[in-house]
């Protein structure tokens, strides 16, 4: 298996250099490939040609520093408006935005929670439902993602 710190620290300055965020890395086992996915965003959102350009730097420096064994298929894409939500600056760059969230374990016996995202409590993650704010350490999340409202 790959070890996604050095993946991410190997193709950091790469992004800097387009002034592009890295939102995410997943290597992930899908209908039998191997596939290392990359999620990046920039200011102004990011387009195909963005995602191409890059899917060429990555690919190099992955190769010339042998950073994944066997054969694997390298995805760069677009975080999407359901975007996922890891760090403390993903939650404070879209405080008042909706967001779903899933915690590792249940708390009063619900995993999953909805709300909108308030101003961070020291370490703590808050989000308004309703009539309660709930507080979670970024430790207790197993996956939060923005919670688009998209009227069809």
């Amino acid at each position: 298996m790959a070890d996604l710190g050095k993946i991410e620290t190997a193709v950091q300055a790469v992004l800097d250099q387009e002034a592009m965020e890295l939102v995410d890395v997943q290597f992930i086992h899908e209908s039998g490939r191997r596939i290392l996915r990359f999620y990046v965003d920039k200011t102004g959102g990011i387009k195909l040609d963005d995602c191409e350009y890059l899917s060429h730097r990555i690919g190099g420096i992955l190769d010339t520093e042998n950073l994944v064994d066997g054969r694997y298929v390298l995805e760069v894409s677009s975080p999407g408006m359901d975007r996922v939500l890891r760090k403390e600056k993903d939650f404070l760059r879209f405080v008042g935005h909706r967001a779903k969230v899933r915690l590792k374990v249940a708390e009063n016996g619900q995993r999953n929670f909805r709300g909108f995202i308030k101003p961070m409590e020291g370490t703590l993650v808050v989000l308004e439902s309703g009539d309660s704010m709930l507080k979670f350490g970024l430790d207790r999340i197993d996956e939060a993602r923005l919670d688009p409202d998209i009227d069809i």
